[in-house]
Protein backbone atom coordinates (compact mmCIF):
# COMPACT_ATOMS: atom_id res chain seq x y z
CA UNK A 1 0.00 0.00 0.00
CA UNK A 2 1.34 3.43 -0.97
CA UNK A 3 2.50 5.62 1.85
CA UNK A 4 0.67 8.84 2.56
CA UNK A 5 2.48 12.14 3.02
CA UNK A 6 -0.53 14.43 3.57
CA UNK A 7 0.66 15.92 6.84
CA UNK A 8 4.21 16.41 5.54
CA UNK A 9 2.82 18.20 2.47
CA UNK A 10 0.80 20.53 4.69
CA UNK A 11 3.84 21.23 6.85
CA UNK A 12 5.94 21.90 3.75
CA UNK A 13 3.43 24.40 2.34
CA UNK A 14 3.26 26.13 5.72
CA UNK A 15 7.07 26.35 5.94
CA UNK A 16 7.35 27.72 2.39
CA UNK A 17 5.31 30.76 3.41
CA UNK A 18 7.96 31.74 5.97
CA UNK A 19 11.26 30.02 5.08
CA UNK A 20 13.07 30.16 1.68
CA UNK A 21 12.07 26.96 -0.11
CA UNK A 22 10.49 25.80 3.13
CA UNK A 23 13.85 24.51 4.35
CA UNK A 24 16.79 25.71 6.44
CA UNK A 25 19.32 23.70 4.41
CA UNK A 26 18.82 23.35 0.63
CA UNK A 27 19.14 19.58 0.05
CA UNK A 28 16.18 18.96 2.38
CA UNK A 29 13.85 20.39 -0.29
CA UNK A 30 14.23 17.19 -2.42
CA UNK A 31 14.68 19.30 -5.57
CA UNK A 32 17.33 16.86 -6.85
CA UNK A 33 15.28 13.70 -6.31
CA UNK A 34 11.66 14.83 -6.66
CA UNK A 35 8.75 13.88 -4.47
CA UNK A 36 7.65 15.22 -1.12
CA UNK A 37 10.14 15.65 1.71
CA UNK A 38 8.88 13.91 4.85
CA UNK A 39 8.84 16.00 8.01
CA UNK A 40 10.59 13.97 10.69
CA UNK A 41 9.11 14.00 14.19
CA UNK A 42 10.95 11.20 16.00
CA UNK A 43 14.00 8.97 15.86
CA UNK A 44 14.96 5.88 17.83
CA UNK A 45 17.91 3.62 17.16
CA UNK A 46 18.22 3.04 13.41
CA UNK A 47 14.71 4.29 12.59
CA UNK A 48 12.93 7.61 12.09
CA UNK A 49 9.22 8.47 11.83
CA UNK A 50 7.58 11.28 9.89
CA UNK A 51 4.53 13.41 10.65
CA UNK A 52 2.27 10.93 8.83
CA UNK A 53 3.47 8.02 10.97
CA UNK A 54 5.65 6.46 8.26
CA UNK A 55 8.62 4.47 9.58
CA UNK A 56 12.03 4.44 7.83
CA UNK A 57 15.39 2.74 8.26
CA UNK A 58 17.64 5.80 8.37
CA UNK A 59 20.98 5.99 6.56
CA UNK A 60 21.42 9.76 6.95
CA UNK A 61 21.85 9.93 10.72
CA UNK A 62 21.76 13.74 10.75
CA UNK A 63 24.48 13.57 8.04
CA UNK A 64 26.88 11.44 10.02
CA UNK A 65 27.15 12.39 13.69
CA UNK A 66 24.63 9.87 15.05
CA UNK A 67 27.10 7.01 15.12
CA UNK A 68 25.26 5.46 18.09
CA UNK A 69 21.87 5.88 16.40
CA UNK A 70 18.97 8.14 17.31
CA UNK A 71 18.38 9.08 20.94
CA UNK A 72 20.99 6.80 22.55
CA UNK A 73 20.32 6.77 26.32
CA UNK A 74 23.87 7.77 27.27
CA UNK A 75 23.64 10.98 25.19
CA UNK A 76 20.01 11.82 26.02
CA UNK A 77 20.62 11.48 29.75
CA UNK A 78 23.71 13.71 29.54
CA UNK A 79 21.76 16.44 27.71
CA UNK A 80 18.85 16.31 30.19
CA UNK A 81 21.20 16.59 33.16
CA UNK A 82 23.07 19.51 31.60
CA UNK A 83 19.84 21.33 30.64
CA UNK A 84 18.58 21.13 34.20
CA UNK A 85 21.55 23.25 35.23
CA UNK A 86 21.05 25.84 32.47
CA UNK A 87 21.21 25.84 28.69
CA UNK A 88 23.85 28.52 28.08
CA UNK A 89 25.94 30.99 30.04
CA UNK A 90 28.28 32.68 27.57
CA UNK A 91 30.97 31.85 30.13
CA UNK A 92 33.41 29.00 30.70
CA UNK A 93 32.18 25.68 32.10
CA UNK A 94 34.07 22.56 33.25
CA UNK A 95 32.47 20.53 30.43
CA UNK A 96 34.58 22.30 27.80
CA UNK A 97 37.86 20.95 29.18
CA UNK A 98 36.26 17.52 29.71
CA UNK A 99 35.45 17.25 26.01
CA UNK A 100 38.78 18.81 24.99
CA UNK A 101 40.63 16.07 26.88
CA UNK A 102 38.88 13.34 24.91
CA UNK A 103 39.49 15.10 21.58
CA UNK A 104 43.19 15.54 22.35
CA UNK A 105 43.48 11.87 23.30
CA UNK A 106 42.21 10.84 19.86
CA UNK A 107 44.41 13.14 17.73
CA UNK A 108 48.11 13.07 18.71
CA UNK A 109 49.06 16.23 16.79
CA UNK A 110 46.32 18.28 18.50
CA UNK A 111 47.77 19.93 21.59
CA UNK A 112 45.08 22.59 21.83
CA UNK A 113 41.54 22.79 20.49
CA UNK A 114 39.00 25.60 20.11
CA UNK A 115 35.28 24.75 20.07
CA UNK A 116 32.91 26.60 17.74
CA UNK A 117 29.29 26.09 16.68
CA UNK A 118 29.52 24.36 13.28
CA UNK A 119 31.80 22.75 10.76
CA UNK A 120 31.62 25.92 8.67
CA UNK A 121 32.97 27.97 11.58
CA UNK A 122 35.69 25.39 12.18
CA UNK A 123 37.02 25.37 8.60
CA UNK A 124 36.68 29.14 8.20
CA UNK A 125 38.65 29.68 11.42
CA UNK A 126 41.30 27.09 10.57
CA UNK A 127 41.99 28.80 7.25
CA UNK A 128 42.21 32.20 8.91
CA UNK A 129 44.65 30.69 11.40
CA UNK A 130 46.74 29.14 8.62
CA UNK A 131 46.97 32.51 6.90
CA UNK A 132 47.97 34.17 10.16
CA UNK A 133 50.63 31.52 10.78
CA UNK A 134 52.15 31.57 7.27
CA UNK A 135 51.45 35.21 6.42
CA UNK A 136 50.27 34.03 2.98
CA UNK A 137 46.99 34.58 1.08
CA UNK A 138 46.32 31.66 -1.27
CA UNK A 139 44.55 28.46 -0.24
CA UNK A 140 44.09 25.16 -2.06
CA UNK A 141 40.87 23.15 -1.96
CA UNK A 142 39.63 20.36 -4.19
CA UNK A 143 36.81 20.18 -6.71
CA UNK A 144 33.73 18.53 -5.22
CA UNK A 145 34.92 18.96 -1.64
CA UNK A 146 32.63 21.00 0.61
CA UNK A 147 34.01 22.76 3.67
CA UNK A 148 31.03 24.85 4.68
CA UNK A 149 29.55 27.99 3.18
CA UNK A 150 32.28 30.54 3.93
CA UNK A 151 32.89 32.73 0.86
CA UNK A 152 36.34 31.46 -0.05
CA UNK A 153 35.27 27.82 0.15
CA UNK A 154 32.31 27.86 -2.24
CA UNK A 155 34.54 27.64 -5.30
CA UNK A 156 33.75 24.33 -7.10
CA UNK A 157 32.24 22.98 -3.91
CA UNK A 158 30.45 19.69 -3.36
CA UNK A 159 27.47 18.79 -1.15
CA UNK A 160 24.33 20.87 -1.78
CA UNK A 161 26.16 23.10 -4.26
CA UNK A 162 26.84 20.06 -6.46
CA UNK A 163 23.38 18.62 -5.82
CA UNK A 164 21.65 21.76 -7.04
CA UNK A 165 24.01 22.20 -10.00
CA UNK A 166 25.23 25.61 -8.81
CA UNK A 167 28.78 26.48 -10.01
CA UNK A 168 29.55 28.47 -6.89
CA UNK A 169 27.40 31.01 -5.11
CA UNK A 170 26.01 34.43 -5.83
CA UNK A 171 27.28 37.03 -3.41
CA UNK A 172 30.89 35.83 -3.36
CA UNK A 173 33.14 38.65 -4.64
CA UNK A 174 35.76 37.75 -7.23
CA UNK A 175 38.28 39.54 -5.03
CA UNK A 176 37.70 36.84 -2.39
CA UNK A 177 37.53 33.85 -4.73
CA UNK A 178 40.75 34.78 -6.55
CA UNK A 179 42.83 33.47 -3.66
CA UNK A 180 41.20 30.01 -3.75
CA UNK A 181 42.84 27.45 -6.02
CA UNK A 182 40.44 24.57 -6.77
CA UNK A 183 42.27 21.43 -7.93
CA UNK A 184 41.08 17.95 -8.95
CA UNK A 185 41.08 15.50 -6.04
CA UNK A 186 43.46 12.51 -6.23
CA UNK A 187 45.68 14.29 -8.79
CA UNK A 188 49.19 14.70 -7.38
CA UNK A 189 50.54 16.26 -10.58
CA UNK A 190 47.98 19.10 -10.39
CA UNK A 191 49.00 19.77 -6.80
CA UNK A 192 52.70 19.83 -7.69
CA UNK A 193 51.97 22.26 -10.53
CA UNK A 194 49.98 24.60 -8.24
CA UNK A 195 52.81 24.72 -5.71
CA UNK A 196 55.28 25.37 -8.54
CA UNK A 197 53.16 28.24 -9.90
CA UNK A 198 52.50 29.75 -6.45
CA UNK A 199 55.76 28.91 -4.68
CA UNK A 200 55.78 30.18 -1.07
CA UNK A 201 52.36 31.82 -1.61
CA UNK A 202 50.01 29.04 -0.48
CA UNK A 203 48.93 29.36 3.14
CA UNK A 204 47.20 26.00 3.36
CA UNK A 205 45.71 22.99 1.67
CA UNK A 206 42.32 21.96 3.05
CA UNK A 207 41.04 18.50 2.20
CA UNK A 208 38.48 15.94 3.24
CA UNK A 209 40.89 12.98 3.66
CA UNK A 210 37.98 10.77 2.63
CA UNK A 211 35.62 12.94 0.61
CA UNK A 212 31.98 12.74 1.66
CA UNK A 213 30.52 15.71 -0.18
CA UNK A 214 30.51 14.47 -3.77
CA UNK A 215 29.52 11.10 -2.48
CA UNK A 216 32.20 9.04 -0.78
CA UNK A 217 35.53 9.19 -2.62
CA UNK A 218 38.57 7.70 -0.87
CA UNK A 219 42.14 8.83 -1.53
CA UNK A 220 44.10 6.74 -4.01
CA UNK A 221 47.19 5.01 -2.69
CA UNK A 222 49.92 7.51 -1.85
CA UNK A 223 47.80 10.62 -2.35
CA UNK A 224 47.56 11.76 1.28
CA UNK A 225 51.27 11.04 1.70
CA UNK A 226 51.96 13.31 -1.30
CA UNK A 227 49.81 16.06 0.24
CA UNK A 228 51.84 15.82 3.42
CA UNK A 229 55.20 15.85 1.62
CA UNK A 230 54.37 18.76 -0.70
CA UNK A 231 52.93 20.99 2.03
CA UNK A 232 55.85 20.32 4.37
CA UNK A 233 58.33 21.11 1.60
CA UNK A 234 56.69 24.49 0.96
CA UNK A 235 55.96 25.15 4.65
CA UNK A 236 52.28 25.32 3.91
CA UNK A 237 49.69 24.22 6.48
CA UNK A 238 47.86 20.94 5.80
CA UNK A 239 44.29 20.99 7.14
CA UNK A 240 42.32 17.77 7.40
CA UNK A 241 38.61 18.54 7.36
CA UNK A 242 37.38 15.65 9.48
CA UNK A 243 33.93 17.11 10.10
CA UNK A 244 32.51 13.87 8.63
CA UNK A 245 35.34 11.40 9.16
CA UNK A 246 36.54 12.33 12.65
CA UNK A 247 35.47 9.68 15.22
CA UNK A 248 33.46 8.09 12.37
CA UNK A 249 36.02 6.04 10.41
CA UNK A 250 38.07 5.32 13.51
CA UNK A 251 38.29 6.87 16.96
CA UNK A 252 41.15 9.01 15.63
CA UNK A 253 39.43 9.66 12.30
CA UNK A 254 40.88 9.28 8.82
CA UNK A 255 44.31 10.38 10.01
CA UNK A 256 44.44 7.31 12.26
CA UNK A 257 43.17 5.08 9.47
CA UNK A 258 45.75 6.31 6.95
CA UNK A 259 48.53 7.15 9.44
CA UNK A 260 48.95 10.75 8.23
CA UNK A 261 49.39 13.73 10.56
CA UNK A 262 48.05 17.06 9.31
CA UNK A 263 48.95 20.41 10.87
CA UNK A 264 45.37 21.37 11.73
CA UNK A 265 42.21 19.28 12.08
CA UNK A 266 38.62 20.44 11.91
CA UNK A 267 35.79 18.48 13.51
CA UNK A 268 32.02 18.74 13.50
CA UNK A 269 28.70 17.44 14.73
CA UNK A 270 29.85 14.05 15.93
CA UNK A 271 31.79 15.66 18.80
CA UNK A 272 28.51 17.16 20.02
CA UNK A 273 26.48 13.96 19.88
CA UNK A 274 24.48 15.51 17.04
CA UNK A 275 24.05 18.93 18.65
CA UNK A 276 25.45 22.02 16.85
CA UNK A 277 29.21 22.09 17.39
CA UNK A 278 32.52 22.26 15.61
CA UNK A 279 36.20 22.47 16.53
CA UNK A 280 39.63 23.16 15.12
CA UNK A 281 42.89 22.13 16.70
CA UNK A 282 46.57 21.56 16.23
CA UNK A 283 49.97 22.07 17.86
CA UNK A 284 50.39 24.84 20.43
CA UNK A 285 52.80 26.68 18.12
CA UNK A 286 49.92 27.38 15.75
CA UNK A 287 46.97 27.44 18.15
CA UNK A 288 48.59 30.01 20.42
CA UNK A 289 48.03 32.57 17.66
CA UNK A 290 44.30 32.42 18.46
CA UNK A 291 42.91 35.22 20.66
CA UNK A 292 43.22 35.89 23.56
CA UNK A 293 46.81 34.55 23.32
CA UNK A 294 47.50 35.83 19.82
CA UNK A 295 46.34 38.18 17.06
CA UNK A 296 44.01 35.79 15.14
CA UNK A 297 40.53 36.73 16.33
CA UNK A 298 37.63 34.29 16.54
CA UNK A 299 34.79 34.26 19.04
CA UNK A 300 31.25 33.01 19.63
CA UNK A 301 28.72 33.43 22.42
CA UNK A 302 27.49 29.83 22.15
CA UNK A 303 30.90 28.24 21.51
CA UNK A 304 31.42 25.45 24.01
CA UNK A 305 27.79 25.60 25.15
CA UNK A 306 27.09 23.13 27.97
CA UNK A 307 24.47 21.05 26.14
CA UNK A 308 26.71 20.25 23.17
CA UNK A 309 29.70 19.65 25.44
CA UNK A 310 27.74 17.22 27.62
CA UNK A 311 26.30 15.33 24.65
CA UNK A 312 29.67 15.15 22.91
CA UNK A 313 31.51 14.00 26.01
CA UNK A 314 28.97 11.23 26.61
CA UNK A 315 29.16 10.00 23.01
CA UNK A 316 32.94 10.15 22.66
CA UNK A 317 33.57 8.48 26.01
CA UNK A 318 31.21 5.69 24.95
CA UNK A 319 33.16 5.27 21.70
CA UNK A 320 36.43 5.38 23.61
CA UNK A 321 35.24 2.54 25.85
CA UNK A 322 33.66 0.51 23.02
CA UNK A 323 36.07 0.70 20.09
CA UNK A 324 34.82 -2.67 18.89
CA UNK A 325 31.93 -0.66 17.41
CA UNK A 326 34.14 0.28 14.45
CA UNK A 327 34.68 -3.36 13.40
CA UNK A 328 30.94 -4.01 13.64
CA UNK A 329 30.16 -0.93 11.57
CA UNK A 330 32.68 -1.95 8.93
CA UNK A 331 31.28 -5.48 8.67
CA UNK A 332 27.61 -4.46 8.43
CA UNK A 333 28.37 -1.64 6.01
CA UNK A 334 30.26 -4.03 3.77
CA UNK A 335 27.31 -6.44 3.71
CA UNK A 336 24.85 -3.66 2.94
CA UNK A 337 26.81 -1.96 0.19
CA UNK A 338 27.82 -5.19 -1.55
CA UNK A 339 24.27 -6.58 -1.28
CA UNK A 340 22.69 -3.58 -2.96
CA UNK A 341 25.39 -3.49 -5.63
CA UNK A 342 24.83 -7.19 -6.36
CA UNK A 343 21.11 -6.55 -6.75
CA UNK A 344 21.85 -3.73 -9.20
CA UNK A 345 24.17 -5.97 -11.22
CA UNK A 346 21.59 -8.74 -11.34
CA UNK A 347 19.02 -6.25 -12.64
CA UNK A 348 21.43 -4.83 -15.22
CA UNK A 349 21.54 -1.39 -13.57
CA UNK A 350 24.87 0.43 -14.08
CA UNK A 351 26.22 1.13 -10.60
CA UNK A 352 29.51 1.40 -8.77
CA UNK A 353 30.11 2.11 -5.12
CA UNK A 354 32.69 3.55 -2.78
CA UNK A 355 32.90 2.74 0.91
CA UNK A 356 35.28 3.52 3.74
CA UNK A 357 34.15 2.07 7.05
CA UNK A 358 30.59 3.15 7.74
CA UNK A 359 30.51 5.87 5.04
CA UNK A 360 29.33 4.83 1.57
CA UNK A 361 27.74 5.91 -1.71
CA UNK A 362 26.13 4.01 -4.57
CA UNK A 363 26.95 5.90 -7.77
CA UNK A 364 24.68 5.35 -10.75
CA UNK A 365 27.55 5.10 -13.20
CA UNK A 366 29.47 2.12 -14.55
CA UNK A 367 33.03 3.37 -14.10
CA UNK A 368 35.09 3.91 -10.95
CA UNK A 369 34.61 7.22 -9.10
CA UNK A 370 37.88 8.86 -8.02
CA UNK A 371 37.02 12.57 -8.15
CA UNK A 372 34.43 15.11 -9.21
CA UNK A 373 35.03 14.54 -12.93
CA UNK A 374 33.92 10.90 -12.58
CA UNK A 375 31.30 11.42 -9.84
CA UNK A 376 29.55 14.04 -11.97
CA UNK A 377 28.95 11.45 -14.73
CA UNK A 378 26.42 9.67 -12.49
CA UNK A 379 22.88 9.30 -13.80
CA UNK A 380 21.07 11.54 -11.32
CA UNK A 381 17.65 10.74 -12.80
CA UNK A 382 18.18 7.04 -12.13
CA UNK A 383 19.34 7.87 -8.62
CA UNK A 384 16.21 9.98 -8.09
CA UNK A 385 13.94 7.09 -9.11
CA UNK A 386 15.88 4.73 -6.86
CA UNK A 387 15.66 7.18 -3.96
CA UNK A 388 11.89 7.62 -4.30
CA UNK A 389 11.22 3.88 -4.49
CA UNK A 390 13.45 3.21 -1.49
CA UNK A 391 11.60 5.91 0.45
CA UNK A 392 8.28 4.32 -0.47
CA UNK A 393 9.69 1.01 0.78
CA UNK A 394 10.72 2.48 4.12
CA UNK A 395 14.40 3.28 3.55
CA UNK A 396 15.60 6.85 4.04
CA UNK A 397 18.74 7.67 2.02
CA UNK A 398 20.50 11.00 1.49
CA UNK A 399 18.32 12.93 -1.03
CA UNK A 400 21.27 13.52 -3.36
CA UNK A 401 23.57 11.41 -5.52
CA UNK A 402 26.43 13.54 -4.20
CA UNK A 403 26.10 12.96 -0.45
CA UNK A 404 27.47 10.19 1.75
CA UNK A 405 25.26 7.70 3.53
CA UNK A 406 26.06 6.45 7.03
CA UNK A 407 25.52 3.36 9.14
CA UNK A 408 25.13 3.54 12.92
CA UNK A 409 25.84 1.08 15.71
CA UNK A 410 22.06 0.81 16.14
CA UNK A 411 21.57 -0.78 12.71
CA UNK A 412 20.96 -4.53 12.76
CA UNK A 413 21.37 -7.42 10.38
CA UNK A 414 17.60 -7.29 9.91
CA UNK A 415 17.85 -3.64 8.81
CA UNK A 416 20.49 -4.61 6.27
CA UNK A 417 18.46 -7.45 4.79
CA UNK A 418 15.30 -5.33 4.59
CA UNK A 419 17.27 -2.59 2.80
CA UNK A 420 18.72 -5.04 0.26
CA UNK A 421 15.21 -6.45 -0.35
CA UNK A 422 13.88 -2.91 -0.89
CA UNK A 423 16.68 -2.24 -3.37
CA UNK A 424 15.82 -5.40 -5.34
CA UNK A 425 12.25 -4.14 -5.64
CA UNK A 426 13.48 -0.71 -6.73
CA UNK A 427 15.68 -2.17 -9.47
CA UNK A 428 12.91 -4.50 -10.64
CA UNK A 429 10.54 -1.55 -10.99
CA UNK A 430 13.18 0.39 -12.93
CA UNK A 431 13.15 -2.35 -15.59
CA UNK A 432 9.44 -3.12 -15.48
Amino acid sequence: MARKFDQSRRLQRRAERMIPGGVNSPVRAFRAVGGDPPFIVRGQGSHIWDADGNDYIDYVGSWGPLILGHAPPTVVEAVILAARNGTSFGASTPAEADLAEVVLSAFPHVQKVRFVNSGTEATMSAIRLARAYTKRKHIVKFEGCYHGHADALLVKAGSGVATLGIPGSAGVPEEVAQFTLALPFNDTDALEQAFHNFRHQIACVIVEPVVGNMGVVPPVRGYLEALRTITQRDRSVLIFDEVMTGFRLAFGGAQELYAIRPDLTTLGKIIGGGLPVGAYGGPSEIMDLVAPLGPMYQAGTLSGNPLAMAAGYAQLRYLQDHKEIYAKLDKLSGELVAGVAAAAKEAGVPMTYNRVGSMFTWFFTSGPVTGWDTASKSDTESFGRFFRTMLENGVYLPPSQFEAAFLSAAHTGKDIQETIAAAKQAFALAHA
